[in-house]
């Protein structure tokens, strides 16, 4: 008989077990002994098939995903961790927050709290003290991340983004930030600022981009011009178009955005947010000071991936930066499926969508349809008899899950302290109680 089939004929024969370490999540069912969820662990160790720390949650509304994530965040704060949300769109982590004394920035129209996108970071502290070779390297990271970021932005308003753009901004960024000139103070740009920049530009931009003349410049960028006017004039507008003015306590337990005002402008409004967060929570981790370990919770990560493949680049930018930055990126979606509404099945979007997926060793599957199953069996390879323990055990109870730690496969009931319980509650707007 096959290995699928032995389970079933000797049913006390488990799988083989985790280590004991990192938070303690509930009970390995197949086992009957508790099971540890510890990302960064499983990746130093080699007897553990686990090449990255990241971890991808699945699961119909009210099976207990979000639950989970909140219960390990708060476990893990034992272990040195520290929680950053970018981008809380329906305010989950806000009861969480206050219980550990922190309160939650709220991101809206109307409201105080700016991010800048395209900040410094880490990488912008000391630059006069810098040596040539280090300034290089710098320079490099940040610029790196800036094209992916308005080649996202660009990109989510439909227009191409090919070597014509990438040098107009790249150029256009240089001379905003003073390192074109050798500066050794540099100026951090803003979105709004790129766009005059290029909008209006310099004789010495247009002799940068090596155009004949003025002319020939806003011709060559004027589909780039106006998507981000477009941007700068309607989703970026009195939120990510001025400098951060928010003071993010880095030692606190967690820090979290509040997406939530802008969740009647829609999912494309959402998705741009989601995208500008993503960068600049790139940028705060970009130097790292030792021994700060994070977990960084990305909710709703399907609408970033709705803007198209463009968008799509930063996210897996920084799944692939996991394991230098010491990170446990968790990524939370309803349904495997909702990562392929990126763009046509034989799309690039859709190509970056699947290898996603492969980027996330660890999949928590809580309940789902049996109308889920066929594509839990085609995108995550899920044997019938493990298909049916998500359609089947997993949907019947809250915080069942189906865990793959790499090729292990492990049936665990989340386990929730009476204080969690409270702090995890995602039914107040259904029950009108408060959590």
């Amino acid at each position: 008989m096959t290995s699928e089939q032995t389970p079933v004929v000797w049913p006390l024969i488990a799988t083989s077990g985790l280590p004991p370490t990192g938070a303690q999540m509930g009970i390995d069912l197949l086992s009957g002994g508790a099971f540890y969820c510890d990302p960064v662990g499983w990746v130093t160790d080699d007897d553990i098939p686990v090449t990255n720390p990241n971890v991808v949650v699945f699961g119909k509304p009210g099976r207990g995903k979000s639950a989970t994530v909140k219960a390990f965040a708060l476990r893990m704060l034992a272990y040195g961790y520290r929680t950053l949300v970018l981008g809380d769109t329906k305010d989950e982590y806000e009861p969480l927050c206050r219980a550990l004394g922190v309160e939650p920035f709220v991101i809206g129209h109307g409201l105080s709290a700016r991010v800048n996108p395209l900040a410094f970071g880490p990488l912008g502290h000391g630059w006069e003290q810098l040596d040539s070779a280090e300034a290089r390297r710098r320079e490099a990271i940040m610029f790196a991340r800036w094209l992916v970021l308005i080649r996202g932005l660009v990109g989510s308003q439909n227009v191409p983004f090919g070597p014509v753009e990438e040098t107009a901004v790249g150029e256009a960024l240089r001379l905003l930030t003073g390192y074109r000139s050798g500066a050794t103070r540099l100026t951090e740009p803003t979105i709004p600022q790129l766009w005059q920049a290029l909008d209006e530009p310099t004789d010495e931009l247009v002799a940068c981009c090596r155009y004949a003349d003025r002319r020939h410049f806003l011709d060559a960028t004027r589909t780039l011009r106006d998507a981000l006017g477009s941007l700068v004039k309607g989703s970026l507008a009195g939120l990510f178009d001025d400098h951060t003015s928010i003071e993010v306590d880095w030692r606190a337990p967690i820090q979290s955005l509040s997406l939530s005002r802008l969740e009647p402008l829609g999912d494309q409004a959402v998705g741009i947010a989601l995208t500008c967060l993503n960068s600049w929570g790139q940028a705060m981790r970009e130097i790292a000071e030792p021994g700060d370990l994070r977990i960084v919770i990305r909710d709703e990560t399907w609408r970033q991936m709705r803007l198209g493949a463009e968008a799509m680049k930063s996210l897996d930018a920084n799944l692939r930066l996991s394991r230098r930055d010491a990170d446990v990126q968790i990524l939370l979606a309803h349904k495997p499926s909702d990562m392929l509404t990126a763009g046509d099945a034989s799309s690039q979007a859709v190509a970056i969508a699947r290898d996603l997926l492969h980027l996330c060793d660890v999949k928590v599957l809580h309940g789902q349809d049996q109308a889920v199953a066929d594509e839990l069996g085609s995108m995550l390879g899920l044997t019938p008899i493990a298909q049916r323990v998500v359609t089947g055990w997993a949907i019947a109870g809250k915080g069942r899950a189906l865990w793959l730690v790499g090729d292990r496969a492990f049936k665990v009931q989340t386990v929730l302290t009476a204080p969690e319980l409270a702090l995890t509650d995602t039914n107040e707007a259904l029950t009108g109680r408060p959590a």
